[in-house]
Formats: structure tokens, C-alpha cells, sequence
């Protein structure tokens, strides 16, 4: 098993509140997130990009990997994930991680390409922890 690490501190109520978030590689430490940030658009962290940024760096691996079992070898993946974020009856849910991949790899054709990216949609960690639709559109360049 590997245990990655991440923590947050909050300090106030929910929107005159401020608070930090870290990971335990350092690669983040102490950003600042808040409610304008999650909920209003001011510039800043909040939780569905950290997920965005994690489901499209999960896929882009998990394709790797797929793609190197095939033969085959990307020079390029670029990914984008874009998390909803609804109101619902009972509060606010994360409902969809829709993914944009764009990627150049030699001697792939549109089937094993296709074939590859929705393995790793379907298989890659992230996708596995969000209880969300996802989707996608893949593109072989």
C-alpha cells in the first residue's frame, strides 16, 4: 500500500473564513483557499481544482501505461479536466470530471488510441475514487 498525505487548516466561519492547504511532499505549502476562491471566482486554490489537476495527471500516466503494453510510446499527452460542482437537495456534490486529452504517438491508430484513453479513463485511480459521470473527448494529433 502507498499512503500519500495531504492536510488543510481552517480558521472562521465558512465565508469570512480563511484557510491553508499542504501536501506531504511540500509541493503545496500552506496555499491559501477560501470561499470566494471555491464559490465566487476569486484567484486561488479550492478542492475541485486539486481534483481537476489530480484525475488529468492520474489519466495522463494511466494512458502512458496503456499505451507502453500496446507498443506504443506518446512524445505528448496533454490533459484538462474540468470538476462540476452543483448544488444539489442535500448540499454541494462533485457530478462530473470531464477530461480533454490531446496526444501525438507514433505508429498508434484512431482505434488503438481511442481504445487506450478509455481504458484510462475507466481504470486510472482517480476515476475510481469520484462517484461522478465522467467524460471525455480524446484526440489523437
Amino acid at each position: 500500500m502507498i499512503d500519500k498525505k495531504g492536510s488543510a487548516h481552517w480558521k472562521g466561519g465558512l465565508k469570512d473564513g480563511t484557510g491553508t492547504i499542504s501536501t506531504g511532499s511540500g509541493a503545496l505549502d500552506g496555499v491559501n483557499y477560501g470561499f470566494n476562491k471555491r464559490f465566487e471566482g476569486e484567484a486561488g486554490s479550492n478542492p475541485e481544482e486539486l481534483i481537476a489537476a489530480a484525475h488529468a495527471s492520474c489519466f495522463s500516466m494511466a494512458l502512458s501505461m496503456i499505451l507502453g503494453d500496446a507498443g506504443l510510446t506518446a512524445d505528448d499527452i496533454s490533459t484538462e479536466a474540468t470538476v462540476s460542482l452543483e448544488q444539489k437537495d442535500d448540499g454541494f456534490a462533485v457530478t462530473k470530471s470531464h477530461l480533454v486529452v490531446r496526444a501525438t504517438v507514433p505508429n498508434a491508430s484512431e482505434q488503438e488510441f481511442a481504445d487506450a484513453a478509455n481504458a484510462a479513463k475507466a481504470n486510472c485511480p482517480i476515476s475510481k475514487l469520484l462517484n461522478a459521470e465522467i467524460t471525455m473527448e480524446a484526440t489523437l494529433g
